[in-house]
């Protein structure tokens, strides 16, 4: 057996010195075991990197990270379209950058209105982002926040701890085109469409056009704005060209405009059906039941949303 002898007294100073180093050491091992894991991300174009999320509902496991994100790098700054579905997404997300540059995050871009898009703002704001949207979101969202928080509450549970519904400050009424240094973007807000808060972003450098919820790729169209509002501003999406497109939800990247047919598809079947049952008189209850419903093999999360989709259809088509 080995016995070591005793070590000398340490002087007052040292005690001190190694009892400050140690704290700093555990708080340092502490913030390496919370550092958030960085969503996987796609270079869909150089400097464009997108998190395809998966085709889902909110849940414990998922965290909310059920919408596509992504971000931009420029020359002096980085901007990133969408932040996720609660405050850990949206801490996963600025992992993803910091994984790949030390520039400032200048903007964070919230496509529209919806949760799974907006609510990791408040880890943006902690990186001295400024929150850009549409002219609508903040009253849009001033209207929502507490029903979206007590839904991410009771959906996500224990995962969803320190989110909060961060409105924009700067404001999208038209266009605008934000400078990240060599690299701008332009921002279009658009009519009552999938949702009254529907802004785009157009990274001109690559041509890559984020179109968040304004495209839906294999997960059902949600409908929470104006059916006919919606294929009008289809109408005059195709109408433009554009390198690549990043849906809402779906792959990274799609071509443009082929992947706007099968959505083009249902929401024009939609709007023939209720006007169907309309005409013959039907319910509301008949028309929940059966609009749209030779789509039901063709989308992901059909049973969650058709319903929901022929209601607000029928709703604002039978006045008119």
């Amino acid at each position: 057996m080995t016995v070591r002898a005793p070590l000398p007294p340490m002087p007052h100073g040292a005690r001190r010195l190694a009892l400050v180093l140690g704290v700093c050491t555990g708080l340092a091992g502490r913030a390496a075991a919370q550092a958030p894991e960085p969503l996987p991300m796609q270079e869909v174009a150089p400097g464009v990197f997108v998190y395809a999320a998966p085709i889902a509902l909110a849940a414990p496991d998922n965290h909310g990270a059920i919408a596509n994100l992504g971000f931009i790098v420029g020359r002096d700054a980085v901007a990133v379209v969408d932040t996720g579905g609660s405050f850990d997404t949206g801490r996963r997300l600025v992992a993803a950058v910091r994984a790949r540059t030390a520039l400032p995050i200048r903007y964070a871009i919230d496509t529209h209105v919806h949760p799974d898009h907006l609510l990791g703002n408040a880890a943006l704001v902690a990186e001295e982002a400024q929150i850009v949207g549409h002219a609508n979101l903040p009253a849009a969202l001033a209207a929502r926040r507490d029903a979206y928080l007590d839904a991410g509450r009771r959906l996500i549970g224990g995962a969803f701890a320190g989110t909060e519904a961060v409105a924009p400050t700067i404001l999208v009424a038209d266009t605008l085109a934000l400078d990240l240094g060599g690299r701008v973007l332009r921002l279009e807000a658009w009519p009552t469409a999938h949702t009254n808060t529907d802004i785009t972003v157009l990274d001109e450098a690559t041509g890559t056009w984020f179109l968040g919820d304004l495209l839906f790729v294999g997960h059902i169209p949600a409908l929470d704005g104006r059916l006919k509002g919606w294929l009008a501003t289809l109408q005059r999406l195709k109408a433009r060209s554009a390198a690549r497109i990043v849906p809402g939800h779906g792959p990274p990247s799609v071509p443009w405009p082929a992947a706007a047919e099968p959505m083009e598809r249902y929401l024009t079947g939609l709007e023939r059906d209720v006007r169907t049952m309309i005409r013959e008189g039907r319910t509301l209850g008949e028309a929940a039941e059966r609009a749209g419903e030779a789509e039901a093999g063709r989308w992901s999360l059909f049973e969650a949303f058709a319903a929901r989709n022929a209601t607000s259809a029928f709703q604002e088509l039978e006045w008119e």
